[in-house]
């Protein structure tokens, strides 16, 4: 059934929100760096030259802000914030590097992916580094709770990437199979991103709850709108890497519904183009007109925006500060990316 269009958004200034983030968190955020670099070394040439290549590429290392905002929410701050955010960091790196073995990824943050110059071996082996490091740094802080909760989160992402895997080029996938495998790919660091940072804090049981629920619903919202975006956002528009997860067999959210709501001869359309290296725009043209016929991409952004309601209101009984205010902001900033 087609949905009311999705009118152009943002409703607040995005980037301002961003600006704002890293404004808040600008001296921890040096202090994360260094540590991620420091950690980084090795008396193997090859492990920095790996590790250091995908970090240096940029990214707006979203999650270890989150972590250090979070943990300024709360006064009783234990000194263990910046250990937190590097790990988090730490470990997103490695699914990165993990990743683009599996997906055979030629790019990363516009750059050619580790892999294409060190090989699959040696990015696999590099993101075990990454891991071990980012372990290594929990069992520093000497917290063995929020060790519990990045060693849960480790184990639920290998999860979410195996049944992805399994799902790859599957017709018969349901929204439900969907929304298990981002929660547990995306949502599941986003989390524990937001709840070790709480913890950090001195946040008591019920705050950090909330800070979890605030993260997870986050990371589901902003998997969904990066879903929306291999489509050329929530217009659809052919651009230079549309169709990146079409190609490599992805099931997400748009072709699930758009294969569920066609009829037989649109079904083998998307089911000619999945998982296809070779599906050029002639191809991605007929799929995005399919989309657009059934409000698939739409339908995303929509279930996008109810999860950035619910991790706002997540937030509903956390004091007001310039950080909460900060944290409210940035699931629209996620929302925003797409329109």
């Amino acid at each position: 059934m087609a949905v009311e269009n999705l009118a152009p958004r943002p409703l607040v200034d995005a980037s301002a929100v961003i600006d704002d983030l890293m404004a808040a968190t600008g001296d921890g955020m040096d202090a994360v760096n260094r540590l991620i670099l420091s950690r980084s070394e090795s008396s193997v040439d090859m492990v920095p030259e790996v590790a250091n290549h995908l970090i240096d590429a940029g990214g707006k290392r979203l999650r270890p802000m989150l972590t250090l905002a979070a943990s300024a929410l709360f006064s009783r701050v234990r000194g263990n914030e910046i250990r937190f955010a590097a790990a988090v960091e730490f470990m997103h790196n490695a699914t990165l590097l993990h990743d683009d073995v599996v997906d055979e990824s030629d790019m990363r943050r516009g750059r050619p992916a580790a892999r294409t110059i060190w090989g699959n071996q040696a990015s696999v082996l590099v993101g075990d580094f990454l891991l071990g490091q980012a372990f290594l740094m929990m069992v520093e802080s000497r917290d063995i709770d929020a060790l519990g909760v990045l060693s849960r989160a480790a184990a639920v992402i290998a999860e979410g990437e195996v049944f992805q895997l399994a799902k790859a080029g599957d017709l018969s996938t349901t929204p439900q199979d969907y929304e298990k495998i981002i929660h547990a790919k995306t949502a599941t660091l986003f989390e524990a991103a937001t709840e070790v940072g709480a913890m950090a804090g001195g946040a008591d049981s019920t705050s950090r709850k909330a800070l979890a629920a605030y993260g997870r619903e986050l990371g589901m919202a902003f998997q969904l709108v990066d879903d929306v975006l291999d489509y050329g956002g929530a217009q659809g528009s052919l651009g230079k890497n549309t169709g990146d997860d079409l190609r490599e067999g992805k099931m997400t959210l748009p072709v699930i519904l758009a294969l569920q709501a066609g009829s037989e001869a649109e079904r083998k359309t998307i089911e000619r183009a999945l998982g296809n290296p070779e599906s050029g725009e002639a191809e991605l043209a007929e799929i995005l007109a399919i989309f657009a016929r059934y409000d698939t991409l739409t339908q995303t952004m929509a279930k996008a925006e109810r999860h950035a309601e619910t991790a706002r209101a997540a937030l509903a009984n956390i004091p007001q500060t310039v950080e909460r205010d900060i944290l409210f902001g940035v699931p629209e900033f996620c929302t925003s990316r797409a329109y």
